[in-house]
C-alpha cells in the first residue's frame, strides 16, 4: 500500500472541510453584498428593531441564568442520589427531552401550562387570575428552561460523575463537610465547563424561532429570528433581512470567543445523549438536610419535565380515532421521513470524513491542522439556521425555484446543523482507537476495506447509529427553515402541526404530535435494534491471515 493510498481519510476530510467553510462563507458574502444599502444606525435608532433587539437579549439573558442557575444544585442532586425510585425514568425523560421536536414540547407546554390546561385552575385558585402567563416573556423563559435545564444538567452530571474514586474516598476519610465538598470538589469541575455551556444555552435561545413564533404574543415578544423571517418572507426586505442576520452572527461569535477563550474548547453539545455511566463510588454526603434539598430539586424537575410529556402521549392516544380522516396527514409523514432520511445521512457522512481527516493528522502529530479540522464542523453551531439560509437564500435567489429546490435547500440546511452534534457522538469512536491496534495494522500494512471493518466499524456502529437518529430527529422536527423554503400547500409534520396548532384544531393537533413522537422514538428503537443485528467483528481476534494476505496484495 502506497503512501499516497494510505491518505483517502485526509482527502475526504478536506473535501468535507471545503464544503462546510465553503456554504458558511457564501452565505456570510452574499449577506455582505447587501451591506452597502444597510443601515447599521436603525438597530438603536428605529424604536421597533431597538426593542427587537433588546428583547431579545433579554429573554436570551433571563432563560440562561435560570436554566444555568437551576441546572447546578439538579446535577448536584441527581450525583449525590445515584439510587433512588424514578431515576431511571427522570434521566430519560432528561434524555428525551433534548431530542423530542420544539412543537412538541409546545404542545405538551400548552396542555399543562396553557389557559385551559392541566394546571389553570392550581394558577388561579393561588392567584384569582387566570393562567396566561404562557405567553409573552415568561412563557418564552418557561419553555427554554424547559428544553435547555435537562441539557445543562445533564452535561454537568456527566462532568460530576468522572471524577475519580480516590478523590470521593479521601473526602469520606477526612470527613469533609458538605460546604468543604462543594468548594473542593464539585464547583472546580463545573466551573471549568460552566463558560461554554453557558454560550451554548445563550446561542439556544438568542436564535429561538418556533418557540418565539408560538408563545411571542405579539411585536411586543418579537426576537431577531422572527423579524429576520417577517423581514424576509412577508416584507421581502433584504436589506433588513441582512442586517438582522449579520447582527446575530456577530453577537454569538463574540459570545463563543469569550466562551473558548475562558472555558477551553472541550466537548458539549451531544454528549448527554451518551448512556454510559462510570462506575460510582458511594457518597457520604448523601445523608441529613441534603437528602431533603436534594428531593426538592428532584421533585421540581419532575414536575417540570414528566406532565408535558405525558400530556402529548394521553392528548395523542385519544385523538387517535381521528388519525385515518386527515388526509394531509400521512402525505407530511413521508415528505418529513424523507427529507430526515437526506439530512441525516448529509450529516452523518461530514462528520466521518472530518473526523477520519482528523484522526488522520492527530496519527501524524499534526495536532494544529487536526483541530482546524475538526473545529470547522464546530463553527455551524454559531451560525444560527435562518442565518445560514438567509444567506443562500441571497446567493441562490435569481435561480432558486420553488418545489423540489426549496426543499433540498431545507435538506441541505439540516445536514451541516445537525452536523455538529454528529461529530461529538462519533467523535469518541473515531479519535479513541489505541495506539497498539494502529501500530500493528501500520506494521502489517492493512489499509482500506479491511482496516475498516476489523479496526474502526466495531467501535463504530452503535455511536455511527446514535448519530444518523439524533441528526433525523433534528431534522424531522425542523420547523425554521422550513418555514422559510417550504410550502404550506405540502406542509411537512411540524408546519402541519404549527398550522393545526394556529387553527385551534385541537384534535388534530394531538394526533400529529403524537405520530411525530412516535416516529422520533422509532427511529432510536430502529436503529438500535438494527446496530444489535449486524454483523460484529471481535477485535480480540484481530485480523486472520487471509486478511493480512489481501492486505498486502
Amino acid at each position: 500500500m502506497t503512501a499516497r493510498g494510505e491518505r483517502w481519510p485526509l482527502w475526504f476530510g478536506v473535501l468535507a472541510w471545503l464544503a462546510v467553510a465553503g456554504l458558511g462563507l457564501a452565505s456570510l458574502a452574499a449577506l455582505l453584498v447587501h451591506a452597502p444599502v444597510l443601515n447599521v444606525a436603525a438597530l438603536w435608532r428605529e424604536p421597533y428593531l431597538a426593542s427587537v433587539l433588546r428583547f431579545t437579549v433579554i429573554q436570551a439573558l433571563l432563560s440562561t441564568l435560570l436554566s444555568l442557575g437551576l441546572a447546578v444544585p439538579v446535577a448536584v442532586a441527581l450525583a449525590r442520589r445515584p439510587r433512588f425510585v424514578g431515576r431511571t425514568l427522570l434521566l430519560r425523560a432528561m434524555e428525551l427531552s433534548l431530542v423530542i421536536p420544539t412543537l412538541i414540547a409546545l404542545f405538551g407546554l400548552v396542555a399543562v401550562h396553557g389557559r385551559q390546561g392541566w394546571a389553570a385552575p392550581l394558577w388561579q385558585a393561588a392567584t384569582g387570575e387566570p393562567a396566561n402567563y404562557l405567553y409573552g416573556l415568561s412563557g418564552i423563559v418557561l419553555a427554554h428552561v424547559f428544553y435547555n435545564l435537562p441539557l445543562a444538567a445533564r452535561l454537568l452530571l456527566q462532568e460530576l460523575e468522572r471524577q475519580p474514586h480516590q478523590h470521593w474516598r479521601l473526602a469520606a476519610q477526612l470527613g469533609l463537610t458538605r460546604r468543604a465538598i462543594w468548594r473542593c470538589l464539585e464547583w472546580p469541575v463545573m466551573r471549568h465547563s460552566l463558560p461554554r455551556l453557558g454560550a451554548l444555552v445563550f446561542t439556544l435561545c438568542f436564535t429561538s424561532f418556533v418557540i418565539v413564533m408560538t408563545l411571542g404574543g405579539g411585536p411586543r415578544s418579537t426576537t431577531l429570528e422572527v423579524a429576520l423571517y417577517q423581514a424576509l418572507k412577508f416584507d421581502f426586505d433584504l436589506a433588513r433581512a441582512a442586517l438582522l442576520a449579520l447582527t446575530q452572527l456577530v453577537i454569538c461569535l463574540t459570545l463563543w470567543a469569550f466562551a473558548l477563550r475562558f472555558g477551553g474548547m472541550g466537548g458539549l453539545v451531544a454528549t448527554a445523549l451518551d448512556t454510559r455511566r462510570a462506575g460510582r463510588w458511594r457518597r457520604r454526603d448523601e445523608r441529613g438536610v441534603s437528602r431533603i434539598t436534594d428531593s426538592v430539586w428532584l421533585v421540581a424537575l419532575a414536575l417540570l419535565l414528566l406532565p408535558p410529556l405525558a400530556a402529548v402521549v394521553i392528548a395523542g392516544v385519544m385523538g387517535l380515532p381521528s388519525l385515518p380522516a386527515q388526509s394531509s396527514l400521512w402525505p407530511a409523514a413521508g415528505l418529513s421521513l424523507t427529507m430526515a432520511l437526506g439530512a441525516g445521512a448529509g450529516a452523518l457522512l461530514l462528520a466521518l470524513a472530518l473526523l477520519g481527516g482528523s484522526a488522520w493528522l492527530h496519527q501524524r502529530s499534526r495536532s494544529t491542522l487536526a483541530g482546524v479540522m475538526e473545529g470547522g464542523g464546530q463553527l455551524i453551531l454559531v451560525t444560527p439556521a435562518l442565518v445560514l439560509g438567509t444567506g443562500l437564500f441571497l446567493l441562490l435567489r435569481p435561480s432558486l425555484g420553488g418545489g423540489w429546490q426549496g426543499y433540498a435547500l431545507v435538506v441541505l440546511v439540516n445536514a451541516f446543523m445537525a452536523l455538529p452534534f454528529a461529530m461529538q457522538v462519533l467523535r469518541g469512536a473515531l479519535l479513541g482507537t489505541n495506539d497498539p491496534q494502529r501500530r500493528l495494522a501500520a506494521q502489517l500494512g492493512i489499509q482500506g476495506w479491511a482496516r475498516w471493518r476489523w479496526l474502526v466499524w466495531p467501535p463504530l456502529r452503535r455511536p455511527a447509529a446514535l448519530a444518523l437518529a439524533y441528526a433525523m430527529t433534528l431534522s424531522l422536527g425542523d420547523f425554521s427553515v422550513i418555514a422559510l423554503f417550504g410550502s404550506p400547500s405540502r406542509p411537512t409534520l411540524p408546519m402541519l402541526l404549527y398550522q393545526q396548532l394556529g387553527g385551534y384544531r385541537w384534535e388534530g393537533a394531538a394526533a400529529t404530535a403524537f405520530l411525530l413522537l412516535l416516529l422520533v422514538a422509532a427511529l432510536f428503537l430502529l436503529l438500535n435494534v438494527a446496530t444489535r443485528h449486524l454483523p460484529r467483528y471481535p477485535q480480540q481476534r484481530f485480523w486472520p491471515a487471509r486478511d493480512r494476505e489481501a492486505a498486502h496484495a
